[in-house]
C-alpha cells in the first residue's frame, strides 16, 4: 500500500480519419492523444503514439508524435508490428455513404492488428450508416475481437447489435472532442459557463460553419437569408468557420457572397487557414452564438458554453444534440429561415441563461469524455 506505480511504456497506433486537413477529425485526434496522455500519466503508463495520416509530416509537426502513412502498406505493417496495440477511433469510419471502400480499409487495419495478436479498441466511434448487409458480418467478426468497444452514441450501439455484437461489450460514451481543451488548460479542466455576450459597445458575433450538401445550395441559400434578417435586425458580425479544407471555405464563400454585396469584408468575415484543432476551438470560443452544419463545430460550440443552432444533414447532428435535449433548428431538407433567424435573435438575447442550463449536461459529456482512455488504461495495468 502507497507504493508508487511503476512505470511502463505502451507503444499504440492509432487509425482514424487524419491528416486530411479536415478540423473536425483533427480535433478527434488531438483529443484522443490528450486523453492518452493524461489517463496513461494517471495509471503510471507512457504512451507512444504512431498515428495513420494521409499526411504524416504534418501530422508530427502538429502534434510532434511519430506518424506514418496510412495508404503505404510496409509501413502500416511495420507501424503495427511494433505496436502494443491498436486504436481505430473516433469519427464516422465505418460508414458506406462517402464510399464502399471507407468499411474495408478501417476493418483490414484492425484485422491486421488483430492478426498480429494485438489488442484491438474501438474509440469513440459513430457507425452507420452502413447500406451493405454483406458489411454486418465483417464488423460483427472484427469487433467480437476487440478489448473494447466504445461508441458515440445510443443509434451507433443498436446498430451493431442487430449486427450481432453483445450489448454486453459495448459502452456508449461522448464524442472524444467534448474533452478537448483551449491552449493552455488542462484536458480535464471545465470551462466555465461563457459569459453573456457582453462588453458595452461589442459587437456580437455568429459564428457559421457550413458545408456543400444540397446540389441546388437551397440550404446556404436559406441560410443566407436566415442570416440577413437577423443582420436587418440588429447589428452583429457574421464569422464564417470553415471546418474542412477547401471545400468549407468554398461553402462558406458562398454564403457571404449572398450576404453582402463585395462578400466577405465589413460585418462578413471568412476565417481562412485555420486547421489545429485547438486554433479553431478558440474562434469559436469567440462567437455569442454559432451556427453549425459540421458536427464538431457544435461540439465545440458545447464544450464552450456557446449557444448553437443545429442544421442538421446527418443524423449524427440530431443524435448530438439530443444529448444536449436539443432539436435541431433546421435540415438541409426543411429549411425555415425565419424560424432559425428567430432562434439566433433568441439565443444571442439569452447566452447566459442556455450556458446556466446545459452546464451540467456539458459538465458531465466531458467527464465521460475520458472514459476509452481510462478503460484502456485499465487494460494494460
Amino acid at each position: 500500500m502507497g507504493r508508487e506505480i511503476a512505470h511502463k511504456s505502451k507503444r499504440l497506433v492509432v487509425s482514424g480519419y487524419y491528416g486530411f486537413d479536415n478540423s473536425g477529425d483533427e480535433a478527434v485526434l488531438q483529443s484522443i492523444l490528450f486523453a492518452l496522455k493524461e489517463q496513461g500519466e494517471a495509471a503510471g503508463i507512457s504512451i507512444e503514439p504512431v498515428v495513420l495520416s494521409a499526411n504524416p509530416e504534418r501530422t508530427r509537426e502538429m502534434y510532434g508524435v511519430e506518424a506514418c502513412h496510412r495508404m503505404k502498406v510496409p509501413d502500416l505493417f511495420r507501424a503495427i508490428k511494433s505496436s502494443d496495440g491498436l486504436i481505430s477511433g473516433g469519427g464516422s469510419l465505418l460508414q458506406d455513404a462517402t464510399s464502399s471502400r471507407t468499411i474495408p480499409y478501417y476493418l483490414l487495419v484492425l484485422k491486421l492488428a488483430q492478426w498480429m495478436r494485438k489488442p484491438t479498441f474501438i474509440y469513440s466511434q459513430g457507425i452507420g450508416p452502413v447500406n451493405n448487409p454483406r458489411f454486418f458480418s465483417w464488423i460483427r467478426s472484427t469487433f467480437k475481437k476487440c478489448a473494447m468497444i466504445t461508441v458515440r452514441d445510443q443509434e451507433s450501439a443498436d446498430l451493431i447489435g442487430r449486427m450481432g455484437v453483445p450489448a454486453s461489450s459495448v459502452s456508449v460514451v461522448p464524442d472524444p472532442v467534448m474533452g478537448l481543451p483551449l491552449r493552455g488548460e488542462a484536458a480535464s479542466g471545465k470551462a466555465g459557463a461563457a459569459d453573456a455576450s457582453g462588453e458595452t459597445g461589442r459587437v456580437p458575433v455568429v459564428g457559421v460553419s457550413v458545408r456543400f450538401w444540397n446540389a441546388d445550395r437551397s440550404e446556404l441559400g436559406a441560410l443566407a437569408e436566415a442570416l440577413r434578417a437577423v443582420m436587418d435586425s440588429r447589428r452583429i458580425e457574421v464569422r464564417l468557420l470553415p471546418f474542412h479544407l477547401p471545400s468549407d471555405e468554398e461553402a462558406s464563400a458562398y454564403v457571404a457572397e449572398r450576404l453582402s454585396p463585395a462578400g466577405e469584408g465589413g460585418d462578413v468575415r471568412i476565417v481562412r487557414g485555420v486547421t489545429h484543432p485547438q486554433d479553431m476551438l478558440a474562434e469559436v470560443s469567440a462567437c455569442d452564438v454559432l451556427v453549425g452544419m459540421r458536427l464538431h463545430s457544435l461540439i465545440y460550440a458545447a464544450s464552450q458554453f456557446v449557444p448553437m443552432v443545429g442544421v442538421s444533414y446527418d443524423p449524427k447532428i440530431d443524435q448530438f444534440l439530443a444529448r444536449l435535449g436539443m432539436k435541431a433548428a433546421a435540415s438541409t431538407q426543411s429549411f425555415d429561415a425565419a424560424a432559425v433567424a428567430a432562434e439566433i435573435g433568441r439565443l444571442l438575447d439569452g447566452r447566459r441563461e442556455w450556458a446556466d442550463g446545459k452546464k451540467a449536461a456539458i459538465d458531465r459529456l466531458k467527464k465521460e469524455a475520458q472514459l476509452p482512455a481510462q478503460q484502456i488504461m485499465q487494460f494494460y495495468r
